[in-house]
């Protein structure tokens, strides 16, 4: 048989993923964005230290309410539940992604909805959040350079999470109608890394606003 029969056949056709040489042009278009997402996050925080190192006292005075520490259970605070969603949210997306590798279509479909509620919950948890702070505590983006770089950093990470967030819909809906496989999931493979690098960044946010401070 000729490599054009071959072809016509499926036998010579390559992969959409894992097939080919070289990287699915999906997967590095969404590493060039993580790489220039990561130079964008890198200069916040550098301004965050950079504010921290000159300014003092800071965080200021009267805006203990920022913390890990609170009235959920075993003293822990809203920041810590946030953060446990988002972490788990990581781990079920792995889940999905390797059992789409195998095949397994149902188990790619029931990550994909289990991460996908799970950081709609993270919005709705951090939004619940900018509404205490900012009608409880009278705490805004205009209250000073904390302000601004607390509510900055962690809303542009919110934003980033939205696009995440329609990106696992996306996929959700795409995988109900049986259009992955093990051979063709490059989508499945970009959102997942994308989701790693949210769940990175929030935990880096998290110990430097709600932790160390």
């Amino acid at each position: 048989m000729s490599a054009t029969q071959q072809t016509a056949h499926g036998h010579g056709a390559p992969e959409a993923h894992g097939g080919k040489q070289g990287m699915d042009m999906a997967l590095m278009g969404i590493m060039l964005f993580i790489a220039s997402e990561v130079m964008f996050f890198a200069a916040l925080f550098g301004a965050y230290f950079n504010v921290k190192a000159t300014v003092k006292p800071f965080p200021p005075e009267g805006t203990e309410f920022i913390g890990w520490q609170g009235d959920f259970p075993f003293g822990l605070g809203l920041s810590v539940l946030i953060t446990i969603v988002l972490v788990i949210s990581s781990f079920t997306m792995q889940w999905a992604t390797m059992r789409i590798r195998v095949g397994d279509r149902k188990g790619l479909n029931f990550g994909i909805g289990i991460t996908l509620l799970l950081g709609i919950i993270f919005l709705g948890l951090q939004a619940y959040e900018y509404n205490l702070l900012i009608n409880h505590d009278d705490f805004t983006i205009s209250s000073g350079v904390y302000g601004t770089l607390f509510f900055t950093m962690t809303g542009f990470h919110m934003a980033h999470v939205i696009g995440g967030v329609i990106g696992l819909a996306v996929l959700f809906v795409r995988g109900l109608n049986g259009q992955f496989s093990a051979q063709h999931h490059s989508a499945v493979e970009a959102v997942h890394y994308y989701w790693h690098f949210v769940d990175i960044v929030w935990i880096a946010l998290f110990l430097t606003i709600y932790v160390l401070r």
